[in-house]
């Protein structure tokens, strides 16, 4: 079974306040090229359609075609999609019998009682079925419901107590969608500045993949750059195009899986995508970068860096003149680097239990109560005994 991995379209998204429509038709044009041409059995979407929960019509014009054109191939492919932390789940399930009817499977909702499970898609190849289970984004608080007298402490028991409940039988080959922050071991995912506002501080979302038995492909969004977890059948395909400068250096593409037989490993291919303009920094005096600005790259968006010791005349105007879609102007010489070490100031080393105290703050929006300034204080002087301190 031949699949594409597909995630965190962001459809809609600016960047610092340019329009990225034309880029992002342009690698879902590449997308519809592919499928056309390689004729995947199923197309996998893993949240993050679009980049706000309230979209333009601008954007779900955008998707809305791009799903019209794929449910147009023939034979048709099957599209699995599920929502990302940045998308409404109301809004994204909009019409979704309808959707289900052209193949288009839509898991915007977690299970809401006792009788309800994760959405399951089976398909069918010349080995057997493959079972895909779609697990949109989860907090802890958004099961309750389901675990009333045993609710999940954090992020990891409450993706493992949504999977335990599925019963799902590993000797069929089964996939999974989700959209989570997920480490190996000690090992966490490389990020990105575009999505690291979205990571919790302290790594409280994280779930660690030793929750994910035995499945035969995992299928993640939410991390902008293409890499495996741990091993090669636990991926996130990034994001279709470069939404930061931090991203400057990623090959984008269209993660291509093939499933064998049970107990095989999957083999991946990566089809690369290329919007109209890159994401890139340029760095050097002002003669220099007006002297590298090429037809070819002048209308990239870029992220520019002055090393010039005295400030040239006009700096800005006689950059726009060659860069059209300038992101910041930095400036990087000796002089700033001077004022840098005389503001900074020494960092104060916090006593543990205040070190605590502001990471709660700065966590919950407010201060802890007595009884848990006082169950942390317990736990400091444990520490330290433990230590011999």
């Amino acid at each position: 079974m031949k699949i594409f991995h597909l995630s965190d379209l962001h459809i809609g998204k600016q960047l610092n306040g340019y329009s990225l429509r034309e880029n992002q038709e342009a690698v879902l044009c590449q997308i519809l090229n592919y499928a056309s041409e390689e004729h995947p059995d199923a197309i996998l979407i893993c949240g993050d359609i679009y980049d706000k929960t309230v979209p333009s019509g601008e954007a779900y014009t955008i998707f809305s075609n791009f799903l019209i054109s794929i449910s147009q191939i023939k034979p048709r492919i099957p599209v699995l999609i599920i929502a990302g932390n940045h998308d409404s789940p109301e809004r994204l399930s909009y019409a979704g019998p309808f959707l289900e009817k052209h193949s288009i499977h839509v898991s915007a909702f977690l299970p809401g009682s006792s009788e309800e499970y994760l959405k399951k898609v089976v398909l069918e190849d010349e080995y057997g079925p493959v079972n895909f289970y779609l697990l949109p984004f989860l907090k802890p608080g958004y099961i309750r419901p389901l675990f009333e007298d045993n609710q999940p402490a954090g992020y990891e028991s409450a993706v493992k107590a949504v999977l335990e409940r599925e019963q799902i039988d590993f000797k069929q080959r089964n996939i999974l969608l989700s959209h989570q922050f997920y480490g190996s071991g000690g090992k966490d995912p490389e990020t990105c500045e575009s999505e690291q506002a979205v990571i919790m501080a302290g790594g409280l979302d994280r779930v660690d993949i030793s929750v994910l038995p035995d499945f035969d492909y995992v299928a993640l969004g939410h991390i902008h750059g293409s890499q495996k977890v741990g091993g090669r059948r636990i991926r996130y395909c990034g994001t279709p195009y470069k939404y930061s400068v931090s991203e400057e250096f990623h090959k984008k593409s269209v993660t291509v899986v093939k499933i064998g037989e049970k107990g095989e490993e999957p083999e991946l291919e990566f089809l690369p995508l290329k919007g109209f303009q890159d994401v890139r920094r340029e760095r050097g005096s002002l003669a220099e970068l007006l002297e590298r600005a090429e037809d070819k790259n002048r209308h990239d968006f870029v992220s520019i860096t002055l090393t010039d010791e005295e400030e040239p005349y006009r700096v800005r105007e006689r950059l726009e003149e060659v860069y059209s879609h300038i992101l910041e102007i930095r400036v990087d010489n000796q002089r700033t680097r001077q004022k840098l070490l005389e503001r900074a100031e020494e960092v104060p080393v916090l006593k543990p239990l205040e070190a605590f105290r502001q990471f709660y703050k700065a966590v919950k929006g407010k201060d802890m109560t007595v009884e848990e300034e006082e169950a942390m204080e317990r736990i400091v002087q444990e520490a330290k005994e433990d230590e011999g301190i």
